[in-house]
């Protein structure tokens, strides 16, 4: 194989937009920024940000494969495949041992059974309603007045996580506010939180059930609380996704763009849908 060749991957998502760059085996660079209100335009971005991070430019890439909310109108992608497919796909590549991938977005959460080639068999999906998800946790971010980020970190200091009742954001945020006028501590209300996160999207995995490796994957992976939460709650714990759990839908774009552009599917082995 020509080690000059690139292949790209651009996952525009609902909160985030990512772009990964894949040599023959390895991931060499990758980029992710906010995707706003132009979906496209932050498309164009984390791609020429991959690419200035490889120290290359677009006439190297030999594939795109595009994915996310936003894949209907991406620049350049000569193919758009589901998130569902390209998830599974690159937590196969990160490790070939997964069977079960654990992904919460922004807008959705998604529980993805694969075999033992990466191919989706079974699926649990959660796009109707924001309780699972990361536009939940960001609501009741501001809600506490808090970052984001920050929420896992709080959440370790708790001894005694308050119950949360209500899955429906809209009530989950008044209960939360009714729970600090009652005297909790706020890191006590964030790891109830956690913990109702993991028991709903939890209770979707048990549905297609779990099966070793489970890789744990999107933007909420990098919320420690979260993660915990669903060990528990599953009695598992995860393997670790490769370089950044929120690249894994581009990185399996791109997994799937270098596989279309060498004829993988020509033996129908993509299992593309």
């Amino acid at each position: 194989m020509n080690e000059q060749i690139l292949f790209a991957g651009l996952d525009v998502g609902s909160l985030t937009s990512k772009a990964v760059l894949l040599g023959a085996d390895s991931v060499l660079a990758h980029c992710t920024v906010p995707t706003g209100s132009n979906p496209r335009l932050a498309g164009e971005r984390a791609l020429e940000g991959a690419l200035a991070g490889a120290g290359r430019d677009k006439g190297a890439i030999a594939y795109l494969v595009g994915t996310g909310y936003g894949r209907v109108n991406l620049p350049g992608a000569q193919r758009t495949v589901t998130e569902l497919t390209c998830h599974a796909r690159g937590a196969h590549f990160a490790n070939p041992k997964a069977r079960t991938v654990i992904d919460i977005g922004g807008q959705d959460s998604k529980v993805i059974r694969m075999d033992a080639n990466g191919n989706m068999v079974d699926f649990a999906m959660n796009d109707k309603c924001a309780a699972g998800t990361g536009r939940f946790l960001e609501v009741m971010a501001r809600a506490l007045e808090l970052d984001l980020e920050d929420l896992g970190a709080v959440a370790e200091r708790s001894a005694a996580p308050c119950p949360i009742n209500s899955i429906c954001a809209v009530f989950a945020e008044s209960e939360v506010v009714s729970l600090l006028a009652a005297g909790h501590e706020k890191q006590d209300v964030v790891a109830g939180l956690h913990q109702a996160v993991a028991q709903r999207v939890g209770n979707m995995a048990a549905r297609i059930g779990i099966e070793a490796e489970v890789v744990f994957v999107g933007g909420v992976a990098k919320n420690r609380g979260v993660a915990r939460a669903l060990e528990r709650f599953l009695g598992i714990s995860f393997v670790s996704p490769v370089v950044d759990p929120q690249i894994n839908g581009a990185l399996g774009a791109a997994v799937l763009a270098r596989d279309i552009y060498y004829g993988a599917n020509h033996a129908g082995g993509l299992g593309l849908r």
